[in-house]
């Protein structure tokens, strides 16, 4: 099977590892989830994921688009106006990391104090 046809993210090659590569990091998750439902410029964006670097919010949100989970929209003005939205596969993961926010609140302060055990801060 191809890797454009391989969907098990077991395999080495498959381009669903590759998605998943592409997503599962601080940034992207992040990014999506200031999006939220509404359209947002990059500005917000930048300015909504506290300590992301300009060059790592162009980097990811050219992830997330080239995955289809972002679509830009880039207005003829002067200085040109730049439009980021989820897409429905974007909505639909977008629901993944409400729960893994859910999931993190939940349970802060059990993995703060198993990290406190092994000499971590947070």
């Amino acid at each position: 099977m191809s890797k454009q046809l391989s969907g098990d993210i077991a395999r080495a090659d498959s381009l669903a590892r590759e998605i998943f590569s592409d997503i599962a990091n601080k940034w992207a998750l992040l990014i999506i989830e200031t999006i939220g439902d509404e359209t947002r410029r990059f500005t917000e964006l930048k300015t909504g994921v506290d300590g992301i670097s300009h060059k790592m919010l162009t980097q990811n949100l050219r992830l997330l688009e080239r995955n289809g989970l972002v679509s830009r929209v880039v207005h003829p003005t002067v200085p040109p106006r730049v439009d980021y939205t989820l897409t429905e596969p974007g909505r639909a993961l977008r629901k993944t990391v409400d729960a893994m926010c859910d999931w993190t609140t939940r349970y802060l302060s059990e993995i703060e104090a198993a990290r406190s055990r092994f000499g971590h801060s947070t």
